[in-house]
């Protein structure tokens, strides 16, 4: 019997064997197939980028939110590439953070009304529609004085701001009120009252410019449940410095205008038998004017002594304690004696040229009696110190215009 040696094997064998060994050189470190296919065992796969993440706070769908509220938008995974938000057609400024991956809105949000918030970061879009709370109270600003249409000042004016519900938030108020002037100078706020506050230059105005005053207080807090519900702006026109210098002792009154005397008067004043009929002394303003005027003597009936009902003509107001700068044809005291009840009088020619000239805030400066014209006085705010003015503001410090 033949037998085949032992190291030769068979055909078929041989041929398994090979195909084993190709196979082998085939495969993937993993054991995968030559195709790659991921779903084989141990097979490698690339993974899909995350999209980015984008918040919106307020959230959508929220309602009541309190107008002092911040909008925030906040991105994961991206910087952000746009955030708009808008609310009756107009926009809403913020601002971002160094990497752009926070955004914050700036102004404070306006009470009952609708936002939409649009964020985009990468291949993220997000949205948030959202409403503000109706306020328990409503502040807004119901009286700029001086501030009539097309009203021409003088350089002492102030700025009165009269608002329609008290105020206990006076600072967080305060910052939102503005003033901003061509020829900048140093100015404060002081709180008469919860209602009403004053702005006083520390110098007066310099003369022949404008003089814008804003207050932003849409959203402002203004106390519990009060809140901002409408901006006030106004624009003031500061005319020639006109001052007038009144002599009681010598019974004259001089009127300049940008430096330059353009008027001299003689003048009668308050006689100063009592406190009553002695004019004040200090730093008056012009506050308003009339013709005529109907003075009635305070404090007195018909038939007192010392009663009298009179209208006087051409009648400016630099008080509020009766003293005007009239008309009064009793030329025999004017330039000579004091005979009136405390009012500055002068010949009816010229008291009408003075009336015709005057600008509401008009310095007339007053000297010569022992009776001082409070600060409180009409508008005799130049008789406080403007360091001692300023404390009386809500801030730590006097702003500057």
């Amino acid at each position: 019997m033949n037998v085949a040696p032992a190291w030769r094997k068979p055909a078929a064998s041989l041929a398994l064997l090979a195909a084993a060994a190709l196979t082998a050189s085939c495969s993937t470190a993993g054991g995968g197939n030559a195709a790659g296919d991921p779903a084989a065992p141990g097979a490698t796969t690339s993974a899909t980028p995350e999209a980015p993440v984008v918040k919106i706070s307020p959230a959508e769908g929220s309602a009541k939110v309190n107008p002092d509220k911040k909008i925030v938008v906040a991105a994961a995974g991206a910087p952000l590439d746009d955030v708009t938000v808008e609310a009756g057609g107009e926009t809403i400024e913020g601002r971002y953070n160094a990497d752009k991956t926070r955004w914050t809105s700036k102004t404070p949000l306006k009470p009952s009304t609708g936002y939409t918030v649009t964020a985009k970061a990468g291949v993220t879009t997000s949205t948030s529609a959202f409403t503000t709370a109706k306020p328990e109270r409503s502040l807004q600003i119901i009286d700029v004085t001086p501030n009539a249409k097309g009203e021409t000042l003088g350089v002492g004016a102030p700025i009165i701001v009269t608002f329609n519900q008290p105020v206990t938030s006076k600072a967080t108020i305060e910052r939102a009120l503005k003033v901003e002037a061509e020829k900048p100078v140093d100015g404060a706020w002081r709180w008469i009252d919860d209602t009403k506050v004053i702005y006083r230059t520390a110098k007066y105005w310099p003369a022949h410019q404008k003089v814008t005053f804003t207050a932003g207080i849409t959203g402002i807090k203004a106390g519990k449940g009060l809140y901002g519900t409408k901006d006030y702006t106004a624009s003031l026109k500061i005319g020639a410095k006109q001052i007038s210098k009144v002599n009681t002792r010598t019974h004259m009154m001089y009127v300049y205008k940008d430096g330059k005397k353009v008027q001299t008067m003689r003048i009668s004043a308050g006689m100063a038998t009592t406190r009553e009929y002695t004019t004040t002394s200090g730093v008056h303003l012009t506050m308003e004017r009339g013709n005529p005027v109907r003075m009635i003597s305070p404090g007195r009936k018909k038939g007192d002594p010392g009663y009298y009902d009179v209208m006087i003509n051409h009648a400016v107001r630099i008080s509020n304690s009766g003293e005007y700068v009239h008309a009064k044809n009793n030329v025999w005291a004017q330039g000579r004696q004091n005979v009136s009840h405390g009012c500055v009088n002068a010949r009816p020619d010229q008291a009408r040229w003075f009336y015709d000239t005057m600008q509401r805030g008009d310095v007339v400066e007053i000297t010569g009696t022992n009776r001082e014209l409070e600060w409180n006085n009409g508008w005799g705010f130049w008789q406080m110190p403007y360091s001692q003015w300023k404390k009386g503001s809500a801030l730590s410090s006097a702003k500057k215009s």
